[in-house]
């Protein structure tokens, strides 16, 4: 976790400095290194948070189908005898 957190700062740096000045906002390098270290750890968390409740609810609906295939089943079943 704290590699990723690492990362996140050194993207974010980058990516704040090149931001300000494809945008022409007119702010010092360590301004625009500290907008983008925020921007990056609130999208870097936020993209992993949304990841995780998207593993949740994906792992919900498929143990819901296998639930109804089963009870499918078993009710075919049950109808033959």
């Amino acid at each position: 976790m704290a590699a990723g957190i690492l990362t996140l700062v050194i993207i974010g740096a980058a990516a704040g400095y090149l931001a300000t000045r494809l945008m022409r906002v007119d702010v010092d390098l360590p301004s625009a290194m500290g907008l983008g270290v925020l921007g990056a750890l609130i999208g870097g968390l936020g993209l992993r948070l949304l990841l995780t409740v998207g593993n949740w609810a994906l792992t919900f609906v498929l143990a819901l189908l296998g639930s109804m295939a089963l009870i499918w089943l078993w009710q075919a079943f049950r109808r033959r005898r």
